[in-house]
């Protein structure tokens, strides 16, 4: 995913492998959860590739760390 690339919720669905009702239901829940996202208006959401891969990178665990 490109850094600089603007991404549809099918789309980081797909790359983070569930689906896209569960990215529907992180934006809207009461503790907000996953990618941060942009709203450009009621019914688009878009998602920066750099924020999705930032958000991949902190959930990371390195079990050689451990």
């Amino acid at each position: 995913m490109e850094p600089t690339a603007w991404c549809a919720t099918e789309e980081v669905a797909a790359l983070l492998k569930v689906d896209a009702s569960s990215l529907r239901r992180w934006r809207t829940g009461q503790a907000a959860q996953g990618p941060p996202f942009v709203a450009i208006s009621d019914r688009v959401i878009r998602y920066s590739g750099a924020d999705v891969m930032e958000y991949l990178s902190s959930g990371r665990i390195d079990p050689r760390a451990a």
